[in-house]
């Protein structure tokens, strides 16, 4: 059955669009502000290499355990309050951080910050879906997911001016209280319901037990998932360690590490989400599974690039590398999640969401920080550590482009990006 074709945008979709890609910048910003001043809280706090990753590792760990709790919490109370009560927590707890004592007080507060942000990234994208047909999601996505390589660029900037200003405490407040009222504006955004524009809602959405065997036998939905904790073990030792890897390694200060990390993001991440979401529209009717093709192309190009960066010592040629494979590697975001949204029925989005982040962090981001740090302890090699980056980029590459060739082209008529 087709979709209607003249049914309108529900009331509030634009306003919903800007609050919530609003609110993922900031996401960002807080998540990334401890990379930044890494070696600041180490000297500070008497850490070790791999003891300043475990508050991140944390952070990711009760961030994908709450994700499932948070995802049945929507079935039960109002999506605008569940997200918006997150993001205070996270708001406060990153400010909290500011008044650790020593590694475990640190570890905590992080922790806390991963309760927070599982209530907003495991609900917006399902709530931003079911304002749009199927045929616009990619788009919309697009606009949202940019806020990723921005937030994270300003909080690597950020925090390294602050922290070299002010001092790291200084940091962790300045960009965590403001937080707490940005959550207010989730509560003006008016929720449109669930499948707004799905032929296949579900008014009761399903319980776990019925949820996990439809998304584990889902071959697409395996395929996105499988190089999406790839990606994002490689994204997550990058982020953390690589102004630390400039300040040691290429006699970089704290700013101008952090200057040249978050400038690279936010013209090769913002480029490249704004790419990737262009040209995985674009091959639609060119190639089966346009968006695998596209993000398995992209990531293989992306890891030479970073090999690359990680063997030059000029600035120029570190920031130009850097950027181009930050470019090629974020042009994935908007189709993956596309992906992820479009393979699955409206009641089922959350828990698919839920269970994705879930799996991309559990043997992604939580795992990938420590065990560069432990190489770098046990080596005296950061560089050695950091290597696992591109190789688990072209890892992900590999596994999208698999999928790209072996799964059959939808049947026409059915969601995009959908199953056979």
């Amino acid at each position: 059955m087709e979709l209607p074709k003249l049914q309108a945008i529900p009331e509030g979709a634009r306003r919903a669009v800007l609050v919530l890609t609003a609110l993922n910048l900031l996401n960002y910003v807080d998540r990334y502000v401890p990379s930044a001043v890494k070696d600041l809280i180490k000297t500070d706090l008497g850490l070790t290499d791999d003891e300043t990753s475990y508050p991140l590792s944390a952070f990711v760990i009760v961030y994908m355990l709450a994700s499932p709790v948070v995802g049945s919490l929507a079935d039960r109370y109002p999506r605008r309050v569940v997200i918006a009560s997150g993001v205070a927590l996270w708001s406060l707890a990153t400010a909290a951080a500011a008044f650790a004592t020593g590694f475990w007080t640190l570890l905590i507060a992080r922790a806390f910050v991963g309760i927070g942000e599982a209530a907003y990234a495991t609900l917006s994208p399902a709530w931003l879906s079911d304002y749009y047909p199927p045929d616009r999601r990619n788009k919309v996505l697009t606009v949202f997911y940019v806020a990723i390589p921005v937030g994270s660029a300003i909080g690597f900037g950020l925090g390294g001016y602050l922290g070299q200003e002010f001092g790291w405490r200084a940091a962790f407040l300045i960009v965590g209280l403001p937080g707490v009222l940005a959550a207010l504006a989730v509560l003006t955004v008016r929720d449109p319901g669930r499948g707004t524009f799905d032929t296949d809602k579900s008014e009761v959405p399903p319980t776990w037990r019925q949820a996990l065997p439809a998304l584990l036998g889902n071959r697409q939905y395996a395929y996105a998932v499988g190089g999406y904790v790839l990606v994002t073990f490689a994204s997550g030792a990058l982020a953390d360690w690589f102004p630390t890897f400039l300040s040691r390694h290429r006699g970089m200060d704290l700013a101008e590490a952090g200057t040249l990390v978050g400038g690279a993001t936010v013209v090769g991440g913002l480029g490249g989400t704004v790419l990737g979401g262009f040209l995985g529209d674009w091959l639609k009717g060119k190639t089966r599974q346009p968006y695998l093709a596209l993000s398995g192309i992209t990531m293989v190009i992306a890891s030479g690039l970073a090999v690359l960066a990680f063997e030059v010592e000029g600035k120029l040629q570190i920031g130009l590398l850097i950027a181009g494979a930050q470019l090629f590697m974020w042009c994935y975001n908007a189709p993956i999640n596309a992906i992820l949204v479009n393979s699955v029925s409206s009641g089922l989005r959350v828990r698919a969401f839920a269970l994705s982040i879930l799996l991309i962090h559990v043997l992604g981001d939580a795992i990938s920080p420590p065990i560069v740090g432990i190489i770098s302890r046990v080596t005296g090699d950061l560089h050695l550590g950091l290597l696992l980056v591109p190789i688990t980029m072209a890892a992900s590459g590999i596994v999208w482009a698999i999928g790209w060739r072996v799964l059959p082209e939808p049947p026409a008529g059915a969601r995009p990006g959908a199953a056979a």
